[in-house]
């Protein structure tokens, strides 16, 4: 079982940055693609960025050019730097990670942007 604790999260100014850590409890290499995904009140889950064993990367639209999902091999850390943030980019981020067909979760961080 893979167990993923988010950190980073917090209240930022719009316009402001943030760097999300996602901690992973084995080697990343293990894992078929990790993921980013934000929940706001109301709102259903939305995928924000991922990134495959390859290096792929893919963004939500209403992040792409914002946003960057990257990785720590040694570490076994997954990234999301956040970059001209929104009062819309409000919810809480969860990291996801693939393996052998299971999706894993953590418990999320929340982000909040205010105007």
């Amino acid at each position: 079982q893979v167990q993923l604790v988010e950190s980073g999260g917090g209240l930022v100014q719009a316009g402001g940055s943030l760097r999300l850590s996602c901690a992973a409890s084995e080697s990343i290499f293990r894992l078929n693609a990790m993921r980013w995904f934000r929940q706001a009140p109301g709102k259903e889950r939305e995928l924000v960025a991922v990134l495959t064993i390859g290096g792929r990367t893919g963004y939500a639209d209403s992040v792409k050019g914002r946003f960057t999902i990257s990785r720590h091999n040694a570490k076994n850390e997954l990234y999301l730097q956040m970059n001209s943030l929104k009062p819309e980019d409000t919810a809480l981020y969860l990291c996801s990670a693939d393996k052998d067909g299971i999706l894993y979760w953590g418990q999320g961080t929340q982000v909040t942007v205010s105007s």
